[in-house]
């Protein structure tokens, strides 16, 4: 067996592993952040639990710590208290982003995490199943229940050759995207394979796995090696490292052969992280802003390559230069040994260890100017500015940006490879995550008037004739759905509230004419939901009475998450697609009969007099949860 398969099969627990058949797997260890643990941990006790049945599960505050009202204030208090009382560790605000903090002392080769962020899989750097999901999954999995999913394919990725002169693991990655787009990851496990990974350190390897969320894929894994024991032992944690390779004679659904000595610096234009072509086709665009950090390329390593080009060099007078360090960890050690005074004395704005920019919390960039940034995602307007020119680059490309002030090559200024030694021994302190309460029954949960009721649905309705209160096109986003930033997310607990931004960058009038309308249909393009594992992408929109969302196809986490609370997703071809109007009123007469016996859903267009055919394509458990009106119905009917 591959690695991936290993992995899987280790903790089957239901179903067969062949690609597309539905499996369930037992879940080790969980992960929420703040922006969906909220309602990830509401619902956990909604089933009445008295304690996480996961072997680790923590909770960590890093998307909103942007206290400009209570309500983030509150929400935390919130979480510290409820991860106190059901055997979960809080890690607090300013330790540091979660995947980075999860990855240097919570990962642990050969185990599974599900997180409530869809860039979970950050950990395969280490050898783990890491996989985003919505929080009702999570909350499920830490109830002990196992996670469903449809067996992906697994890919096989080979790296032969070495960097060369100012190319690094971001580049890698961007190559992946350019070749197989935001779409070409779906119902696929990457794994990373060939002589050029040997010389990938861990943080480089995270850099890699973080972003294949970006191709949609179920997760990214690469083997648990020697690369892997010497970051566990330098983490103080030799004892959690196990070993895990491919057999010899493991086969794969796909093979992809990637030149390590080829890949030049690339960037991701506006607005697609798979808008991929090289720096050199785009250099000389003058630069008003860079950002370094967010949970990939924040690490101790990424930070000292910045603090390299930097030292002794000024970044350009027009530029804002912001450094976001992903854990306290590296903060100190950047701190300690000279790094940081080599950024500061650059010029850099140095913020929280916190996601900051990247989801729009905090530094927006100005009107019309391009902003360099070594995150992840680049999605219209998730930095917080309408018609933002954001790019993704590696941390390279972004201090050699700073410093002339337009894209420019880092071969320009780095004439020999970086090669920043990752230490024997990082600083080792965890006094800011907390461990769960000894005494729980003593614990009261604070709960701040921001927390409102978790809202439930009613089962499938037997027929449906409804309104399409939204026509869209492809690739819409999470983001686009159910927008960040310091102004939305603060909301995430309180559903009424937050709704009313529902859709509100594509159509500021959705939520009022949802309202009047009483709810009705959306219909999407090719890869629906791309994205954040943001549950309220769904929760919010069936708070409106959204009934089903009709899309050529759609992104796995997002399709799960409208299954989970009851919202029917049903695939269409093109024709279809184009023969509906916006505002059409659509009929589905036999809707739970047929999602029931069959797996073609007919519709009919009552202004046109047109008869259409859809496909829901859920398993049978699937259609189980949304004949139930929802994946928490349906545990509770169990």
């Amino acid at each position: 067996m591959n690695v991936a398969q290993k992995l899987i099969s280790s903790h089957l627990v239901s179903g067969t592993m062949k690609a597309g058949e539905e499996i369930a797997i037992s879940i080790d260890q969980t992960l929420t952040q703040d922006a969906t643990g909220t309602m990830a941990y509401l619902e956990f006790e909604a089933m009445g639990i008295p304690k996480v049945r996961t072997k680790l599960s923590v909770s960590y505050v890093d998307h909103n710590t942007l206290q400009s009202g209570f309500e983030n204030a509150d929400d935390h208090r919130f979480l510290q208290t409820i991860a106190a009382k059901y055997g979960i560790y809080f890690s607090r605000p300013g330790n540091g982003i979660c995947h980075q903090v999860h990855l240097e002392r919570f990962s642990s080769p050969g185990q599974t995490l599900l997180g409530s962020d869809s860039h979970t899989p950050n950990a395969g750097a280490v050898g783990m199943l890491a996989i985003g999901a919505g929080g009702l999954n999570v909350a499920l999995a830490m109830a002990g229940e196992p996670f469903w999913m449809v067996m992906p394919e697994i890919v096989r990725v080979t790296l032969t050759g070495a960097f060369q002169a100012g190319v690094s693991a971001k580049d890698i990655i961007l190559e992946v995207l350019r070749r197989m787009t935001v779409k070409g990851g779906v119902g696929r496990i990457i794994e990373y394979s060939g002589d050029g990974i040997k010389k990938l350190t861990v943080p480089e390897r995270a850099t890699i796995t973080n972003m294949g969320a970006e191709l949609g894929a179920t997760s990214s894994v690469f083997p648990s090696d020697e690369q892997t024991l010497a970051f566990f032992k330098a983490q103080e944690r030799e004892g959690d490292w196990t070993g895990l390779k491919p057999d010899a004679d493991a086969e794969y659904d796909e093979d992809i052969l990637i030149n390590v000595d080829e890949i030049e610096p690339m960037i991701a234009a506006p607005s697609s992280p798979d808008k991929v072509s090289r720096v050199r086709d785009v250099e000389g665009m003058p630069v008003r802003q860079v950002c370094i950090g967010s949970c990939v390329n924040s690490s101790f390593a990424d930070l000292m390559v910045a603090a390299s080009i930097l030292k002794g060099r000024r970044i350009h007078p027009d530029v804002s230069l912001t450094i976001s360090p992903g854990s306290r960890q590296a903060f100190r050690m950047i701190t300690e040994n000279g790094g940081l005074a080599d950024l500061i004395s650059a010029g850099a704005r140095v913020l929280e260890c916190t996601c900051g920019p990247c989801i729009g919390m905090g530094q927006s960039p100005a009107t019309d100017t391009v902003t360099l940034r070594t995150f992840n995602r680049n999605f219209p307007g998730r930095s917080g500015t309408s018609g933002d020119r954001a790019y993704l680059c590696s941390p390279l490309t972004a201090a050699a940006s700073a410093i002339t002030g337009k894209i420019t090559d880092p071969r320009d200024l780095v004439k020999e490879p970086i090669k920043i030694s990752l230490p024997e021994k990082y600083t080792v302190d965890d006094s800011m995550i907390i461990a769960p309460s000894k005494a729980p029954e003593k614990i009261v949960i604070e709960r701040g008037p921001n927390i409102k009721p978790f809202p439930v649905k009613g089962a499938l309705e037997e027929s449906l004739k409804t309104k399409v209160v939204l026509k869209v096109g492809d690739n819409i986003t999470t983001d686009d759905i159910m927008p960040a930033g310091a102004k939305i997310l603060p909301l995430r607990s309180n559903i009424p509230a937050i709704s009313e931004y529902v859709f509100s960058k594509v159509d500021p009038a959705f939520h009022t004419r949802a309202r009047a309308s009483g709810g009705g249909i959306v219909l999407g393009g090719v890869n629906y939901g791309q994205g954040s594992s943001r549950e309220h992408a769904a929760l919010a929109p069936m708070y409106l009475g959204i009934k089903v969302v009709l899309a050529k196809s759609f992104a796995r986490i997002h399709k799960d998450n409208l299954i989970n609370f009851g919202i029917l997703p049903l695939t269409v071809e093109e024709d279809v697609y184009d023969s509906i109007d916006p505002d059409a009123d659509l009929e589905f007469p036999d809707l739970s009969k047929e999602v029931r016996e069959s797996s073609k859903i007919t519709f009919m267009d009552v202004g046109k007099g047109k008869t259409y055919t859809s496909e829901h394509g859920l398993t049978g458990r699937q259609r189980e949860i949304v004949l139930a009106g929802g994946l928490l119905n349906y545990v509770r009917g169990k």
